[in-house]
């Protein structure tokens, strides 16, 4: 087999490969053959007719077509494996010249590759500060008002009541009926309709009614209100009082089983120091890994960029779902459209994720950070645990043991993905910081898994579709034709 390799600008190959005459007529039997499997010849059992009768009866086109796609899923990974490519995803067959010799180009995307440059000189100081007493407060008061005991009061409303309101508005999204809103001593991120709502109630009294106008962020949660102004109109049907328990060893006794107030100030300290942690750390990693984005040199092809694109449109159709809304609907609300969605939107976001992800990959290779069986194990149960506990059901899963066994089997790579980024992200922190102390010279260090990004694929049978790149059900090895 003769071959013709060049590379191209966007991070593919493309191969030239012509097809020796004597394989060519090897194909066109088995193609023969083939073809005569499939239906009944005048005169001949069902594959015994001779090469020729079946030439005639199906036509020296439809023979040839055949040949061409047994040659192409035959040839396309023996092209791979001489011409030294990675691919990383399906190849395509762009065209087919000539027929006694037919000559093949294949275009093939290219696994990524990742230059990071000297990382190990980024520094970025870790500076997290625990939260005060003030948050733990703020934990100890909602706890307290979900505990708290209300009475209809005839008097303007006040910080800390209770009120029930409907709520109208042009936008369907913010309509609501009996309502209950809690007016909160401090703004809470999270409140709706929009933080700070619940101060404009104040001085209201039952049967009043108030406008509220206000601009929606282009971020905003619900996502069909995003970048929109919604004018709202209130009334207030009920003003309550609250009166909160008091804050004692009774109080955490009621709230869980804690021994004392004590007990359960630390564990709420715990739990709040922790969250504020996660929080620090995403805006701390994400700004160290994009400053060690800026040394390096990443090229991947486009198919392996629409491959991550396609799992951010999930991710928006999944979170679109749970607001009971679909993907269509929400590009009426954008005026927008797949098409430009894709390019504006779900490009730039898969780019940065898929950026980010290829240099961690390629950390935890230069830096040989590897998952051992015991952590990996901890993981996964965990994980198990965690979706357990969110009404995961392995008993109900269909497919019986085999579709538990799938779903072990996803829950590990997870497991192994997740584990093996928070050590990179680790190792990336200590160096950052000047604390990380390289082994010795000449000392052993483990080997690292192969990142996910740069792993050698088998060559299989190539099938007639092209697959996305990264994680794709068709193999890299696989290739489709261009009609």
């Amino acid at each position: 087999m003769n071959l013709e390799k060049s590379l191209l600008e966007n991070h593919q190959a493309q191969v030239v490969v012509d097809v020796e005459p004597d394989r060519v007529e090897a194909a066109r039997q088995r193609a023969a053959r083939k073809l005569a499997s499939r239906g009944k010849i005048p005169g001949f059992r069902p594959g015994k007719a001779p090469y020729d009768v079946i030439v005639r009866y199906y036509g020296d086109a439809a023979v040839y077509e055949q040949a061409i796609d047994l040659l192409v899923d035959e040839v396309y990974p023996e092209m791979l494996k001489e011409a030294g490519i990675d691919p990383a995803a399906a190849g395509s067959l762009e065209k087919v010249e000539g027929t006694e010799t037919p000559k093949f180009t294949f275009k093939v995307p290219l696994s990524p590759e990742v230059v990071l440059g000297d990382y190990r000189a980024v520094r970025a100081s870790y500076e997290f500060q625990p939260p005060g007493a003030e948050r733990l407060d703020e934990a100890l008061n909602e706890l307290r008002q979900a505990y708290a005991t209300t009475e209809t009061v005839e008097r303007e409303a006040a910080d800390g009541d209770y009120l029930i309101i409907d709520l109208h508005s042009e936008h369907k999204e913010l309509d609501r009926t009996d309502a209950a809103i809690m007016i909160r001593a401090s703004e809470r991120p999270d409140e709706f309709p929009f933080p700070g709502f619940s101060k404009g109630l104040i001085g209201l009294r039952a049967g009043d009614l108030k406008t509220f106008q206000h601009d929606f962020p282009e971020d905003a949660a619900n996502a069909a209100l995003a970048g929109k102004t919604a004018d709202m109109e209130v009334t207030v049907k009920t003003v309550r009082s609250v009166t909160l328990p008091p804050l004692d060893d009774e109080f955490a006794k009621l709230v869980g089983k804690y021994d004392s107030l004590d007990a359960l100030k630390e564990t709420l300290s715990k739990e709040i120091e922790g969250r504020a942690r996660a929080e620090y750390e995403d805006q701390y990693y994400e700004a160290l890994v994009d400053k060690l984005r800026k040394e390096a040199v990443i090229k991947y092809a486009p198919q392996t960029l629409e491959h991550e694109a396609e799992h951010v449109i999930n991710d928006m159709r999944r979170r679109l779902a749970q607001q009971g809304l679909d993907l269509e609907t929400y590009y009426k609300m954008r005026n927008t459209d797949a098409a430009k969605f894709l390019e504006d939107e779900a490009k730039p976001v898969a780019m940065k994720r898929l950026e980010r992800s290829l240099i961690l990959d390629e950390v935890a290779r230069a830096e040989k950070i590897e998952v051992d069986n015991n952590s990996l194990d901890e993981e996964f149960n965990s994980t198990l645990l965690d979706l357990q506990g969110q009404g995961l059901n392995l008993n109900s899963i269909r497919g019986g043991r085999q579709g538990q066994q799938r779903i072990a089997e996803a829950l590990a790579v997870q497991s192994a993905s997740r584990l093996l980024t928070r050590r990179t992200l680790e190792r990336l922190r200590l160096i950052a910081t000047g604390e990380y102390m390289p082994p010795a010279e000449g000392a052993k260090e483990a080997e690292a898994p192969q990142p996910k990004a740069t792993a050698k694929k088998s060559a299989g049978k190539p099938s007639k579709k092209t697959a996305p790149a990264r994680g794709s059900k068709a193999g890299p090895s696989k290739v489709s034709r261009k009609k």
